[in-house]
């Protein structure tokens, strides 16, 4: 399942995004992964989940991305969630290849029964008709 946390800078996804990962690590079964550009983070996720800091990995563009989260699920398969903030920051403002990244991720998220949950920095009247239905 995916799902989008959408709103302007200042607009709390990253709160929200902390709160959800939190849950996820007091309620899941499996393994909780937290993708960030820097280590903001490290103190307001509980230690349990496993916190990736993207900027080690040189990802960019959302080809990279795609192939950086396919090859998290691909190589544990006890991942439940994966959370993934600034989501344009690491792979770029174009809106029309995060909705192609989404697309292919999609299909591949329900096959491995994992929870792919974006932050994105924009308005929802930005965002592409086809990714509105993953907005929480």
């Amino acid at each position: 399942m995916i799902k989008l946390i959408v709103g302007n800078k200042g607009s709390g996804k990253t709160k929200t995004l902390i709160k959800m990962a939190n849950e996820a690590v007091a309620n899941s079964a499996g393994h909780v992964v937290v993708v960030e550009k820097g280590l903001k983070l490290t103190y307001d996720i509980n230690h349990k989940a496993r916190l990736v800091d993207i900027e080690h990995y040189d990802v960019k563009g959302f080809d990279c991305l795609h192939g950086f989260l396919t090859g998290l699920m691909a190589c544990n398969y006890d991942i439940t969630h994966i959370f993934v903030d600034a989501t344009l920051k690491i792979g770029g403002a174009d809106l029309s290849a995060f909705t192609d990244m989404v697309d292919r991720l999609a299909g591949l998220a329900a096959e491995h029964n994992v929870n792919l949950i974006f932050t994105v920095s924009c308005n929802m009247e930005e965002l592409p008709a086809s990714l509105k239905g993953y907005a929480i």
